[in-house]
C-alpha cells in the first residue's frame, strides 16, 4: 500500500519557488530544498521527479503569480499608465523580507549558462515574450500607436522591466521610483 503524503504539493512548491528565487537554480542544493520545503529527497523525487522538474514547476508557479498582476494590466483601459502601474505592482510582488528578490525569470536568465536545459530556457523565453506581447497590446489599444512604433516601445519597456528587476535587488525605493517615473516620461 502506498504511503499517503504528509504534505501539500502546492505548499512545498511555493517554498521551493521562493528558495530558487533567492538563491538561483545552481546555488540551491537538494539539502537546502529539503530544509526549506520540510520534506526529504525521496518526497521531492516522488512528487517532482528531479531538482530540474521542481525548478520548472517553480517557474510555472512564478508565472501564475505574475499572471495575477498581468491580468490586472490586461483588463485596464489606462494604456501606458496601466503599464506604469504594472512596474510598481511588480516591485510589490518581488519584495522580500528587507530586500527585493527581483524577477525569478530574470534571475534565472542571469544564472543559467548556454548548456542549460531547453525546458528551462523555453520557460524564460516564453515568459519574456508573453510580457512583451501584453505591453504591445496595451500600447496599440491604449495609445493608438502604429504597430512599428508600438513594437519599439514594447521592446523598450521589456528591457526597462528587466533593468528594474535587476536594480530592485540593490537599489533603494526612491531610486526605483525615480527610474519608473523617468522611464514613462519618454513614452
Amino acid at each position: 500500500m502506498a504511503r499517503k503524503k504528509q504534505y501539500k504539493e502546492e505548499e512545498v512548491l511555493e517554498k521551493a519557488m521562493n528558495l530558487f528565487w533567492i538563491k538561483g537554480y545552481e546555488n540551491t542544493s537538494l539539502e537546502m530544498l529539503e530544509k526549506e520545503m520540510g520534506i526529504n529527497k525521496f518526497s521531492i523525487y516522488s512528487s517532482f521527479g528531479s531538482k530540474k522538474n521542481l525548478f520548472i514547476e517553480s517557474l510555472k508557479l512564478y508565472r501564475k503569480k505574475v499572471g495575477e498582476i498581468t491580468n490586472q494590466l490586461e483588463k485596464s483601459s489606462a494604456g501606458v499608465l496601466a503599464i506604469k502601474q504594472y512596474f510598481y505592482d511588480f516591485l510589490k510582488l518581488s519584495a522580500g523580507k528587507g530586500f527585493s528578490k527581483g524577477c525569478l525569470m530574470t534571475n534565472t536568465l542571469m544564472d543559467i549558462d548556454k548548456e542549460t536545459d531547453n525546458k528551462i530556457l523555453r520557460q524564460v523565453e516564453s515568459f519574456r515574450d508573453d510580457i512583451r506581447q501584453v505591453f504591445l497590446n496595451k500600447l496599440i489599444t491604449g495609445n493608438n500607436e502604429s504597430l512599428l512604433i508600438a513594437e519599439k516601445k514594447a521592446d523598450y519597456l521589456l528591457i526597462s522591466m528587466i533593468g528594474l528587476s535587476s536594480a530592485s535587488k540593490i537599489t533603494i525605493d526612491t531610486q526605483l521610483e525615480n527610474y519608473i517615473e523617468n522611464t514613462f516620461k519618454t513614452l
